[in-house]
């Protein structure tokens, strides 16, 4: 039987989720009913992400509930992938809402494309530090006002991820990551210029479409972005909801 495209969607992102844990020498683990992770994990990342649908909810709480006993130090949030779950009663409360995303290999993209821009792959050490402090927002030359890496160099080793990212001059002013399994490529951790955004949003998704031809691409987007996605071509699947305790 093959998987819905909200399965995919949301599969893809359990693993990307793994990815990102292992590399920081924190691994998750997968079961029938979800992904999740008894260690702390970097920041905007969950501890839980569950798989399936109202099958699986009691398995889903009872897991949730154990790691609740354990005591896992600090905030740690649960992805509810298909909006099933309450977890108030539990000591959550919901953090955002947002919308699986899906869009087919031959879907044209907008005639607009921002000018003046070096469109390429990060390729170094040196280049992820600059990318990872443009997608954060952060200061280039105030360290310490940075938070702990998210994106280690060792996820460069990896041919299935690609760091996207636009220069206008030195300066990187645009990029977004593509993460390829199996079925589908992943685009997440976009960021892109507040004028223009579309066209911004388009470069990311024509890069990430020359790295991984002929393959759909998911994600997940709320607000202004997924108004963007929408418009260049992703179909909406369903909600998700992000839990946090």
């Amino acid at each position: 039987m093959t998987a819905s495209r909200v399965e995919q969607a949301v599969r893809h992102n359990a693993v990307w989720c793994e990815t990102i844990c292992r590399v920081h020498g924190t691994p998750g683990e997968f079961h029938d009913a979800l992904w999740l992770n008894r260690h702390p994990v970097p920041r905007f990342y969950p501890n839980v992400v569950t798989l399936s649908t109202q099958d699986g909810t009691a398995a889903q709480l009872a897991h949730i509930r154990a790691l609740v006993a354990a005591g896992l130090p600090g905030s740690w949030g649960v992805k509810d992938s298909f909006c099933s779950l309450d977890l108030a009663a539990l000591g959550f409360q919901p953090l955002f809402e947002a919308t699986w995303l899906w869009r087919a290999p031959f879907q044209p993209l907008p005639n607009r494309t921002a000018s003046g821009l070096h469109w390429t792959w990060v390729k170094s050490t040196p280049e992820l530090a600059k990318w990872e402090t443009a997608w954060s927002g952060s200061p280039a030359h105030t360290p310490s006002t940075q938070q702990p890496r998210v994106f280690l160099p060792a996820l460069l080793a990896n041919p299935e991820i690609v760091f996207i990212v636009a220069y206008q001059d030195q300066e990187v002013v645009a990029g977004a990551i593509a993460h390829h399994t199996d079925d589908v490529v992943g685009l997440s951790n976009v960021f892109v210029p507040p004028d223009d955004p579309m066209a911004f949003w388009a470069g990311c998704v024509a890069m990430a479409q020359e790295c991984f031809p002929d393959v759909p691409m998911v994600g997940y987007e709320h607000g202004p972005e997924l108004t963007i996605a929408r418009e260049i071509g992703f179909e909406i699947l369903q909600p998700l909801k992000v839990w946090i305790r």
